[in-house]
């Protein structure tokens, strides 16, 4: 079985020789002739069931795409999965696997911390929802009879509270596990290795790796990616074929570009830890944020993100963010470049603030997801950012 950096090298790649083209064609049409209406009956019947490709014609774009099905085919290799779905959208994919799992109406737990929009659907039972929210530790407890899906996070966003997945799916026995693995990627971490039931991504982000594309997507086994193709179908919730080829054209690059950008934040995280004006640090890699050993036994590395809490709140923070000149402060993470933002403000302003004050995402809380700028520049704009905002106090 080849490696995970060949893997993102050569996934969704099959049918290349085939079609005698090196770079990942895109296949914009919306519609497609239909020479035989009997094959093209049976194609759609099967596509609509959930089948993943067609025996004669994709019939029409919110049904198949080329392009995005070979983006799929590698995600789901490097996930070690049977196969992948993709979306518009992170959140797009959130939505379909809680419909997929039949959680409308229906009991969830979940672990926090968790992206703000995925706390949030959750939390205002949009769908119908009713949810429970549970430490790692207390899961098995919280399950309920109708409980249809345990939700959890790891590194939890913005915190990168880490948790044990062959323990919560221990816990969780029958009941399916969602995980979502933005943070880590496949190249640190493939949830479905521990027992969980679908790894999702918000494919914006490390995936996509150069902030010019939104997209989601879940892998998962095949019973369970025929429901999100069905839920992709009937709710139009379908990836454009140009972002297809963009997060295609990126795959070869995740590993070198996670492993970069972990090095530096490993550097920097360090460099943090004692620095007059911080309060605390946090970083998988820091022996305190991980407790249990996560890193090495579940993830593959610690990591491109960390975070830390500045003396004097909301105003420092926001003095901090202001003060950049090298780093670019802006929501999401994975870019090529250093993104620095403030959740409570920004990607956890829709939480409940009683849930953001459990979870320790404080108001002088900053998230750094280090890009593959030079360690040094990194490391000075920061220094310089901290003592700016201190100063100004």
């Amino acid at each position: 079985m080849a490696r995970i950096d060949t893997k993102v090298v050569h996934g969704g790649r099959d049918d290349f020789m085939t079609l005698g083209v090196h770079a990942p064609p895109v296949d914009r049409s919306t519609t497609y002739p239909l020479a035989s209406l009997a094959e093209a009956t049976a194609d759609l019947d099967r596509m609509c069931d959930g089948e993943g490709e067609p025996a004669y014609s994709p019939i029409y774009a919110r049904v198949h795409n080329p392009t995005v099905a070979r983006w799929e085919q590698g995600i789901a290799e490097l996930e070690d999965a049977d196969a992948a779905v993709a979306f518009g959208s992170g959140m797009a994919a959130v939505t379909a696997t809680l419909l997929a799992a039949g959680a409308v109406g229906r009991h969830v737990v979940a672990i926090r911390p968790l992206y703000g929009g995925t706390d949030h659907l959750l939390a205002s039972g949009l769908l119908g929802t009713r949810t429970t929210w549970a430490t790692p530790d207390r899961v098995a407890e919280a399950i309920e009879e109708d409980t249809a899906l345990v939700v959890v996070e790891t590194p939890g966003n913005p915190t990168l509270t880490l948790v044990d997945l062959a323990d919560v799916v221990a816990q969780a026995g029958e009941v399916p596990v969602l995980v979502d693995n933005t943070f880590a990627t496949p190249v640190l971490q493939r949830p479905l290795e521990h027992g969980a039931t679908w790894a999702l991504h918000s494919a914006t982000k490390a995936l996509g790796g150069h902030g010019d594309v939104i997209a989601g997507v879940v892998a998962t086994d095949a019973a369970r990616a025929r429901t999100l193709r069905q839920v992709r179908i009937v709710t139009g919730a379908l990836l454009d074929p140009q972002a297809a080829y963009l997060l295609h054209r990126s795959l070869p690059t995740l590993a070198l570009r996670v492993r970069a950008a972990q090095a530096s934040a490993i550097e920097l995280s360090k460099r943090l830890q004692g620095h007059a004006g911080v309060l605390r640090v946090c970083h998988p890699g820091i022996a305190d944020c991980d407790p249990d050993g996560i890193v090495g036994r579940q993830m593959d590395g610690p990591g491109s993100l960390f975070t830390f809490e500045v003396e004097g709140g909301l105003e420092a923070a926001g003095k901090v963010m202001a003060a950049v000149r090298l780093m670019t402060p802006a929501v999401s993470l994975g870019n090529t470049d250093t993104l620095i933002e403030h959740p409570a403000g920004l990607t956890h302003r829709i939480v409940d603030p009683a849930a953001l004050a459990s979870a320790g995402i404080s108001p002088g809380l900053l998230r750094v997801s280090v890009g593959l700028e030079d360690v040094d520049d990194l490391w000075e704009d920061l220094d310089q950012a901290i003592a700016a905002a201190a100063a100004d106090a």
